[in-house]
């Protein structure tokens, strides 16, 4: 079985990840059910899922070859499981961020698929081995991670179960491929995957330069936001390595492998993000963007419609 064999997927979870799940598959011409076992959820999605579409044609960065008319055809709202799973072969959980919701979710979608269907989770760091211990088959059970918004952040970490076999991850890969994701496979698992173990180290650095007054929350932002950020967002740290010295990563690595050893020997220890220290980067966050709904919807509309011009220019590249 491959990803063109069939084109039905279906979403379990109509929340904000879920419908973005839709919008990706729809974008690449694929049928999708979206399932939500609170009454009038799902229908509630597609509703959403219909204005943010047409913003996204009218702003010409619609994903995809198909109009919106297209796209939202593929789509329907489901309250019955069974119906729900009825003819997809492949499964993109999204309920909640909690074990054992997630637990229960799959040991009720495997009693009622054939077993070569993909069993997907879209957990940030929950391991594949707690996620999936109720099902039986554990052969066809992965871990897709997305980033939020999936939409203009394309990547998408691919985490195994330690009995998922090849053929998923290599399938899971081409649909994700395909519907312009940009898939990344972990060989093995690991608490946190590879994305949040980077960012939690970078967030970790951030709060002990404030919390130790080495620099305030606005400049260390900056520090990422107008240094590392602006190559990273081409580049990778390995990349960055090979390309900042005369004649490449070795070379690098004998100019400032000391220097990098030094430094990071100096780092405290993991702060526990409680406290006074809490209490003080909270309030020198707040006051810079406040706490308050209009102000937060505010800055993640702006995020998301920066994010919409990076994805444009990164297309370009």
């Amino acid at each position: 079985m491959s990803s063109s064999d069939k084109k039905i997927i279906t979403i379990v979870g109509s929340g904000l990840i879920g419908r973005s799940w839709a919008m990706v598959f729809a974008s690449g011409g694929y049928t999708v059910k979206i399932y939500d076992n609170q009454p009038g959820q799902a229908a509630k999605a597609i509703t959403e899922i219909r204005k943010q579409l047409g913003e996204l044609e009218e702003a010409h960065m619609l994903r995809g070859e198909l109009n919106t008319a297209q796209q939202l055809a593929l789509l329907s709202s489901h309250e019955d499981l069974a119906q729900a799973l009825e003819g997809a072969f492949f499964i993109q959980e999204c309920v909640f961020e909690e074990l054992e919701a997630k637990r229960s979710v799959f040991q009720s979608i495997e009693g009622l698929v054939g077993k070569d269907v993909i069993l997907s989770s879209s957990t940030s760091c929950l391991l594949p081995s707690n996620v999936f211990s109720r099902v039986q088959n554990r052969s066809r059970c992965i871990i897709s991670h997305p980033v939020n918004p999936p939409y203009y952040v394309k990547l998408v970490e691919l985490v195994p179960h330690p009995e998922t076999e090849a053929t998923v991850m290599d399938i899971t890969y081409a649909l994700m491929t395909q519907v312009g994701q940009v898939p990344v496979r972990l060989k093995k698992e690991i608490d946190g995957f590879a994305l949040n173990r980077v960012q939690y180290a970078i967030i970790a650095e951030s709060w002990r330069l404030v919390q130790d007054g080495v620099i305030s929350v606005k400049d260390i932002d900056l520090v990422m936001s107008e240094g590392l950020g602006m190559r990273y967002a081409f580049i990778g740290p390995m990349e960055t390595m090979h390309l900042n010295a005369p004649e490449g990563l070795e070379d690098y690595l004998k100019r400032y492998r000391e220097g990098m050893k030094r430094v990071l020997t100096g780092f405290g220890p993991v702060p526990d993000f409680s406290g006074e220290a809490a209490k003080s980067i909270t309030e020198e966050m707040s006051e810079l963007i406040p706490s308050n709904q209009q102000h937060l919807s505010a800055r993640r509309e702006r995020r998301d419609q920066l994010l919409m011009g990076l994805a444009k220019l990164k297309q370009q590249h």
